[in-house]
Protein backbone atom coordinates (compact mmCIF):
# COMPACT_ATOMS: atom_id res chain seq x y z
CA UNK A 1 0.00 0.00 0.00
CA UNK A 2 1.34 3.35 -1.12
CA UNK A 3 0.31 6.45 1.18
CA UNK A 4 2.08 9.58 -0.34
CA UNK A 5 4.58 7.94 -2.06
CA UNK A 6 5.07 5.93 1.27
CA UNK A 7 5.31 2.46 0.79
CA UNK A 8 3.92 0.66 4.19
CA UNK A 9 3.15 -3.38 4.07
CA UNK A 10 1.65 -5.11 6.95
CA UNK A 11 3.03 -8.01 8.87
CA UNK A 12 1.29 -10.49 9.74
CA UNK A 13 0.88 -13.82 11.83
CA UNK A 14 2.32 -17.42 9.88
CA UNK A 15 0.18 -19.24 12.47
CA UNK A 16 -2.88 -18.75 14.94
CA UNK A 17 -1.31 -18.09 18.48
CA UNK A 18 -1.09 -16.14 21.21
CA UNK A 19 1.19 -13.00 21.13
CA UNK A 20 3.74 -14.05 23.63
CA UNK A 21 6.07 -10.98 23.48
CA UNK A 22 5.99 -7.74 21.62
CA UNK A 23 9.50 -6.66 20.48
CA UNK A 24 9.07 -3.20 18.78
CA UNK A 25 6.92 0.30 19.50
CA UNK A 26 5.30 2.81 16.85
CA UNK A 27 8.40 4.72 15.56
CA UNK A 28 11.37 1.83 16.18
CA UNK A 29 13.78 1.59 13.15
CA UNK A 30 13.62 -2.37 12.11
CA UNK A 31 16.18 -4.11 9.90
CA UNK A 32 15.19 -6.82 7.50
CA UNK A 33 14.76 -10.59 9.31
CA UNK A 34 14.01 -8.91 12.30
CA UNK A 35 12.18 -9.91 14.92
CA UNK A 36 8.95 -8.31 15.93
CA UNK A 37 6.97 -10.44 17.60
CA UNK A 38 6.71 -13.86 19.19
CA UNK A 39 3.93 -16.12 19.11
CA UNK A 40 3.13 -18.44 20.87
CA UNK A 41 1.00 -22.10 20.22
CA UNK A 42 1.53 -25.38 20.88
CA UNK A 43 3.90 -24.61 23.64
CA UNK A 44 6.72 -23.54 20.76
CA UNK A 45 7.49 -20.20 20.99
CA UNK A 46 6.89 -18.63 16.81
CA UNK A 47 9.37 -15.61 15.84
CA UNK A 48 7.46 -12.95 13.40
CA UNK A 49 9.98 -11.15 11.22
CA UNK A 50 10.31 -8.32 9.36
CA UNK A 51 10.86 -8.50 5.77
CA UNK A 52 12.85 -5.48 5.00
CA UNK A 53 14.10 -2.54 6.57
CA UNK A 54 11.70 0.55 7.41
CA UNK A 55 10.03 1.94 10.54
CA UNK A 56 7.05 0.28 12.56
CA UNK A 57 3.99 2.85 11.67
CA UNK A 58 1.78 0.78 14.10
CA UNK A 59 1.72 -2.33 16.21
CA UNK A 60 -1.57 -3.69 15.76
CA UNK A 61 -1.47 -6.38 18.59
CA UNK A 62 -0.82 -6.32 22.50
CA UNK A 63 0.87 -9.56 24.78
CA UNK A 64 -1.56 -11.92 25.59
CA UNK A 65 -4.00 -11.37 22.66
CA UNK A 66 -4.79 -14.12 19.92
CA UNK A 67 -4.52 -13.99 16.47
CA UNK A 68 -5.56 -16.07 13.70
CA UNK A 69 -3.24 -17.04 10.75
CA UNK A 70 -2.89 -13.81 8.54
CA UNK A 71 -3.86 -10.86 10.95
CA UNK A 72 -1.76 -7.93 10.50
CA UNK A 73 0.51 -8.09 13.78
CA UNK A 74 2.03 -4.29 12.61
CA UNK A 75 2.43 -2.07 10.04
CA UNK A 76 6.00 -1.13 8.54
CA UNK A 77 6.96 2.10 6.18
Amino acid sequence: MTLGGTIMTEITASMAGNVWKVLVKAGDEVEEDQDIAILESMKMEIPIATDFDGFIKEVKVNEGEFVNEGDVIAIIE
